[in-house]
């Protein structure tokens, strides 16, 4: 008996280990030499540092709470997006629906590829590099972390791009709708634009959600995962930024990691795994995976780590705004390359 509950116990550690040994060689092994600490910041970042700051304030301090229930600070949010596009010297679009009888607004911008055979009527030909991130809040917050400094980086990414040349075309988003009772269902704003996407025969060969990407902490034990097993491999300190993709987006997820790892100046950690485990799926990216789309999210891992999230108390002053603006930086190089690729 006792040989049998023995060798029944070897049996599942071995299916355990073999589970993980596979986990880790396609999903968790990353390319690219990871950073053990963060670097400062240049006299251009120390620049883009305090826009970040002013968007992030202005989207949670001023106009505060921002959803359904709090409407005309939605609107208001989407007019200071569009109204930040359009100064950087892009044509926003509002790619709208309705939603209970009233209108809700993706907000969008565009940098036309220049690929050989490219032309300007056929643009939906040219494959597209999408970053994005969503501007409302959840019920009950102002939502500085989830997600204005997601949509502070769009943002700042947009207007570095405004003056380029891309390959590629580059398409920036502003997404409304993320936060419940639309979340992971088919009244997400995201998930409305990937459809329409998708209809149009749009080539997104990369969306890069950028979700909940401001905080960062040194204390140990403040970095947790959605189960004790699977935080086996990864650091318990929060100092690094997380980039998640479904096993479909497996091949992008390994292109940004490594080209983020090139230049960055902030410890990452990457993972391509099943989207039912808990976080995978959770933002704007699971629009695009519905719709055939790769797509990765950037992440702080949002209630892995960020003790405010979803509450009344996720205000400007709880970001780390240099480590934040590192996030930016090095997501700058990533699109710089992905779109020589």
């Amino acid at each position: 008996m006792f040989k049998r509950i023995l060798f029944s116990a070897l049996r599942i550690t071995v299916a355990v280990a073999a589970v993980l040994a596979l986990l880790w060689w396609f999903g968790m092994r990353m390319p690219g030499k990871n950073i053990s600490k963060t670097g400062p910041l240049s006299p251009d970042e120390i620049a883009l540092r305090e826009e970040l700051r002013a968007d992030v304030q202005r989207l949670a301090g001023e106009i505060g709470e921002r959803n359904m229930w709090h409407y005309a600070q939605l609107n208001a949010a989407a007019d200071f997006i569009e109204d930040s596009f359009a100064r950087a010297g892009f044509h926003p679009q509002r790619d709208s629906y309705e939603m209970h009888g009233q209108a809700c607004h993706n907000i969008e911008v565009e940098i036309l590829g220049r690929m050989q055979g490219a032309t300007a009527s056929q643009p939906s030909h040219l494959p597209i590099i999408l970053i994005g991130g969503h501007y409302d809040s959840v019920f009950g917050s102002p939502g500085a972390n989830d997600n204005g400094s997601g949509v502070a980086a769009t943002l700042a990414l947009a207007r570095r791009f405004a003056v380029k040349k891309p390959q590629h075309t580059l398409r920036f988003v502003a997404f409304v709708n993320e936060e419940p009772p639309y979340f992971l269902s088919d009244e997400m704003g995201s998930f409305i634009y990937a459809g329409r996407c998708k209809a149009r025969g749009d080539r997104i060969e990369a969306m890069i959600s950028l979700e909940t990407i401001g905080y960062f902490s040194d204390v140990p034990k403040s970095q947790t995962y959605p189960s004790p097993i699977l935080g086996i491999p990864y650091p318990k300190i929060g100092n690094f930024i997380g980039f998640v993709g479904n096993i479909h987006s497996r091949a992008l997820l390994r292109r940004v990691v490594g080209l983020f790892r090139k230049h960055a100046k902030i410890p990452s950690e990457g993972a391509a795994l099943p989207a039912f485990i808990p976080g995978v799926s959770w933002s704007d990216q699971w629009s695009f995976w519905r719709h055939g789309y790769p797509g990765v999210m950037v992440t702080d891992t949002a209630p892995f780590r960020y003790p405010y999230y979803h509450s009344s108390s996720d205000t400007p002053d709880k970001l780390d705004y240099d480590r934040f603006t590192l996030v930016v930086s090095g997501m700058e190089k990533v699109i710089e390359d992905l779109d020589k690729l």
